[in-house]
């Protein structure tokens, strides 16, 4: 074909119709030098690029009246010496590893019509200052622009719902992230160690902050967390030392383990009042952090929540917690104050152990198990410990050098190992509880007498017996005492029932006459 051309050129009898010719050849040939490419159903992909043909490349938006519509899995893969890349109106589609390595691309224009970048599109393309995602676009994948390093800032259009996975991990030159309201999910990790962004404003649109979405933010000093999201992933929040505050919305229902570990600068938190469980160390080593307030609505509190808190010197505890797990508060030295609700029935092991600032605590009487080393190195000089208490393990208040007296409202627990080992104290019991010696795990004891009268509740005989109601009153030896019934509480009229004196500190009162009420309210008064 080639050396007939010459021929008619040579003879000078080149046709019209074969200039025409030669003149498109000469057009197309170019394209089909630099680019390679399919035909499927109409449209062209764009499946591979030669690197000879030019550093700047403009894909065309037609090749021979076919319009290019995608870009293909890893077309310009390890690319190194492209610089800059031109995408037209009419690609709808980037493909996975399209521009995969090409670690000398610092300019990319994306075409208006873009409705979706694939996974690891434009993957360690380091050299890439900037992008500017268009607002068709609405997804994009895995690992997109990871490691694209120089990367300054982006402008995610406003029809994105979707960021992939690790979709900006790793981009350590990005300062400032826009999330627009059409994003509805934030993969795990999106922006994971992009450790110069420093303020970060999250969409309405936006339901759950994945799994360490913004962890190894170094910079971050600015977040706004949405009314909407409901969730806060794992390690979302991980290692952002620079974070100053925080207020998670009401419509947030879960704090994930260690979302705001080792944000060391955080000096106050806000929590809404639907969450409903706080993970395993989400505080932990936030130095800073003065006071919290966990919400009613809180139910369960995770392993280290609040460990190493160094600062924390207030917490109060809302009542809808029922157990402290282990280590929440551990090492928290600088607390002095702390409200434990009456919906708590255990203390988890080194709950509050290294806490040497918390000079008073009250355990309600709904606590039935203190853990191991529970409130060991407290500060305090002295403890009641409630009735309803029947599990004190071993080392619970160990090392407590200032507690010297320790009081419990019932019968003995047991067995107890060590539970008050190294501390200078002597346990004091009630007249009429059981389970008492002249020492109790290796502590003196006394008899605790009462300012006043006290029915005690812990113990077999209160209740409802075969001949009555009975119970025990404690107070002090010979003392005379009076039990008076009500049947109302709003408006009380007490009357007498009996008066008794406590031979040895206690007597066993018996209402034969209780089921005659439909209700019945008694109290011991001193005569």
């Amino acid at each position: 074909m080639k050396t007939q051309i010459q021929n008619l050129f040579k003879t000078g009898r080149a046709s019209l119709p074969l200039l025409v010719a030669l003149a498109i050849f000469g057009l197309i040939q170019p394209v089909r030098a630099q680019f390679s490419y399919t035909v499927q159903n109409g449209t062209i992909t764009i499946t591979g690029y030669n690197p000879a043909a030019g550093l700047n490349v403009i894909i065309p938006a037609t090749i021979n009246g076919t319009n290019v519509t995608s870009i293909g899995y890893e077309a310009f893969f390890l690319g190194s010496s492209l610089t800059s890349v031109t995408i037209p109106n009419s690609v709808t589609n980037i493909g996975s590893a399209a521009f995969d390595n090409c670690s000398s691309l610092t300019n990319v224009t994306i075409g208006t019509n873009v409705t979706s970048i694939g996974t690891y599109a434009f993957y360690y393309c380091r050299s890439l200052i900037s992008v500017i995602i268009p607002n068709r676009l609405t997804s994009i994948g895995d690992y997109a622009f990871q490691n694209c390093t120089l990367m300054a800032s982006v402008s995610i259009g406003n029809g994105v719902n979707y960021l992939g996975s690790d979709a900006f991990y790793n981009c350590t030159s990005l300062t400032n992230v826009t999330i627009p309201n059409s994003v509805t999910n934030l993969g795990t990790a999106a922006f994971y160690n992009c450790s110069r962004v420093t303020s970060v404003t999250i969409g309405n649109g936006v339901h759950n902050i994945g799994t360490n979405v913004f962890n190894g933010c170094t910079s971050l000093t600015n977040v706004t967390i949405p009314n909407g999201v409901t969730g806060i992933g794992d390690d979302a929040f991980y290692d952002c030392v620079s974070l100053p505050n925080v207020t998670i919305p009401n419509s947030v229902t879960s704090i994930g383990n260690y979302a705001f570990y080792d944000c060391t600068k955080l000096t106050s938190v806000t929590i809404g009042n639907s969450v409903t469980s706080i993970g395993d160390g989400v505080f932990w080593d936030c130095t800073k952090l003065t006071s919290v307030t966990i919400p009613n609505s809180v139910t369960s509190i995770g392993t280290n929540a609040f460990a190493s808190c160094h600062s924390l010197t207030s917490v109060t505890i809302g009542h809808g917690v029922t157990s402290i797990g282990i280590y929440v508060f551990y090492d928290c030295y600088g607390l002095t104050n702390v409200t434990i609700p009456n919906s708590v029935t255990s203390i988890g092991d080194d709950a509050f152990s290294g806490c040497t600032s918390l000079t008073n605590v009250t355990i309600p009487n709904s606590v039935t198990s203190i853990g191991q080393e529970a409130f060991a190195a407290c500060g305090f000089t002295s403890v009641t410990i409630p009735n309803s208490v029947t599990s004190l393990l071993e080392s619970a208040f160990y090392d407590c050098i200032r507690l010297t007296s320790v009081y419990f409202g019932g019968n003995a627990p047991g067995p107890v190992y060590s539970a008050f080992y190294y501390d200078p104290a002597i346990v004091y019991y009630l007249p009429g509880t059981i389970g008492w010696d002249t020492t109790f795990d290796g502590a003196s004891t006394a008899l605790w007498t009462l300012p006043y009268p006290l029915i005690l509740t812990g113990n077999s005989g209160f209740g409802a017996q075969a001949n009555g109601f009975s119970f025990t009153v404690s107070w002090a030896t010979n003392s005379s005492v009076v039990i008076e019934a009500c049947t109302n509480l709003s408006s009380p009229v007490w009357q007498p029932l009996q008066t008794n004196a406590l031979v040895n500190g206690t007597n066993y009162f018996t209402d034969g006459n209780w089921t005659d009420y439909p209700r019945r309210f008694y109290r011991a008064r001193q005569q």
